[in-house]
């Protein structure tokens, strides 16, 4: 039960959390090998496990999630899985064919401290692996970081594969981060526009959001080949949108292939894609064509015309740090008030880069990272919002406390549309926009039904 406290009277939580606004690494490892053409996820423990991370995947983006198991049982629970990876690497490769299996761990597995490179090479020397195909692995231990962090491993695993020739081949690596597959074709689309040729990974445009033709694929059409990954250290240069998803890999190849990094924030709203088409366009020696500049204008006009109903409005957030960073910043920028902010995702580098980000701002931010949901209903009984922010967990909070509220983020898994709309990019910015205003309007009709609102320019 929640109940109003005053200041005094609330005591820091350090020893429970309820309902944390994250998830664990193995699902973060998945979704980002999904984004690789012809790949299998491969999860190194129980059936359970990846069953969950499966159905997890499964819920949020509407499409049949393929991924293989180690099948712990007692004997490997105590002995270790390494005869279980050697033996599921050579089923797999014989019944389904992939172009790649990528490997991640789970807890028993990370807890018994299975060697995932160790169990490849005795793979590899036992003829497990046919010749052209190629096996990757991410270390996800679930009972530290989130799937943020999974997903970040994984990415740097991809990166690995990078086999620079000491030539360069024109190229920008992108790597956006954990976002829906529809923004991350809508960031191939910008880059398209400004006329940069990029290698995005991963990349699951094509996968997760991919038609209904009347014919199964377990290896639809999209990803990233392996071919463009080992190309990926002859770039001119790398774009890591978010520190927490993408700047590992970013940085691995900038020390070892000599790919020059620059890391960014996830490119939500205006200024932060102002930011990413700014330096893409620098990286690459082009210039910004006026067809982006159009439509930057139309988020501009809409913002514009729509800041009465921004206005000092309170807004409750929760989600991913790359996520949150960026929409924050967003926020203030129509004059909206971000004051609880929360992941799930340890780090104290989220804390303070929110609070700087709000600084001089007419409001206190309540800021924590390896926060959770009660956090924020808490917070909201003590003072509430106008706006919820965040993934499907806020449902609850929205109806006991009677709050309009926004679904953005993961998991989504009570609506539709999320992996074909993208809100990425300044054509993501009016999705965004329209979204809020809907909420905020259909709610001035709900309590004076009688009058009309009219937009008055």
């Amino acid at each position: 039960m929640l109940l109003r406290h005053t200041p005094k009277e609330v005591k820091e939580r350090k020893a429970l959390m309820i309902n944390p606004a994250k998830t664990c690494q193995p699902i973060g490892a998945m979704y980002a090998a999904l984004g690789i053409k012809g790949c299998l996820p491969h999860s190194h423990g129980s059936q359970g496990c990846c069953a969950y991370h499966r159905s997890t995947l499964t819920r949020h983006y509407k499409e049949p999630i393929s991924a293989a198991t180690s099948s712990f049982t007692e004997g490997a629970s105590v002995f270790g899985g390494q005869a279980n990876l050697v033996q599921a690497i050579n089923n797999i490769f014989t019944v389904y064919e992939p172009d790649v299996i990528a490997v991640h761990t789970t807890c028993l597995s990370e807890t018994i401290g299975d060697d995932l490179n160790q169990i490849r090479d005795k793979a590899q020397k036992e003829g497990k692996i046919p010749e052209g195909k190629t096996v990757i692995g991410a270390p996800t231990p679930s009972y530290v970081g989130s799937h943020v962090t999974g997903f970040s491993n994984m990415v740097k695993a991809m990166a690995q594969l990078a086999e620079p020739s000491g030539k360069k081949n024109g190229k920008v690596n992108i790597i956006p981060g954990w976002v829906e597959p529809c923004d991350m074709a809508e960031i191939k689309r910008i880059a398209g526009l400004i006329g940069v040729d990029i290698t995005l990974f991963p990349d699951t445009s094509g996968v997760l959001d991919a038609p209904l033709t009347g014919e199964y694929k377990m290896f639809p059409d999209g990803g990233v080949t392996i071919p463009e990954l080992k190309a990926s250290g002859d770039a001119i240069g790398t774009l890591a949108l978010g520190e927490w998803c993408s700047a590992d890999a970013a940085r691995w190849l900038d020390s070892k292939c000599k790919v020059p990094c620059t890391v960014l924030d996830m490119p939500f709203g205006l200024a932060a894609t102002d930011r990413f088409v700014d330096v893409l366009r620098t990286v690459a020696g082009v210039s910004v064509p006026d067809s982006v500049a159009v439509e930057r204008g139309q988020l501009v006009d809409m913002i514009s015309d729509m800041h009465q109903y921004f206005y000092g409005k309170r807004v409750a957030i929760w989600g991913d740090p790359d996520q949150l960073i960026s929409m924050t910043e967003f926020l203030i920028s129509l004059d909206m008030q971000p004051v609880y902010v929360v992941t799930g995702t340890p780090g104290k580098k989220f804390e303070a880069r929110i609070k700087e980000l709000c600084e001089g701002q007419p409001f206190e931010v309540k800021v924590k990272a390896k926060g959770d949901m009660f956090d924020v209903h808490q917070w909201i009984k003590n003072e509430s919002v106008d706006l919820l922010i965040g993934n499907t967990y806020g449902k609850y909070i929205a109806r006991d406390e009677d709050i309009p509220f926004l679904r953005w983020g993961f998991p989504i898994l009570d609506r539709q549309g999320h992996q074909y709309f993208p809100t990425v990019g300044y054509k993501g910015g009016l999705r965004l926009l329209e979204k809020i205003l809907t909420l905020f309007l259909d709610r001035k009709d709900r309590d004076d039904p009688e009058q009309t609102f009219e937009l008055v320019l």
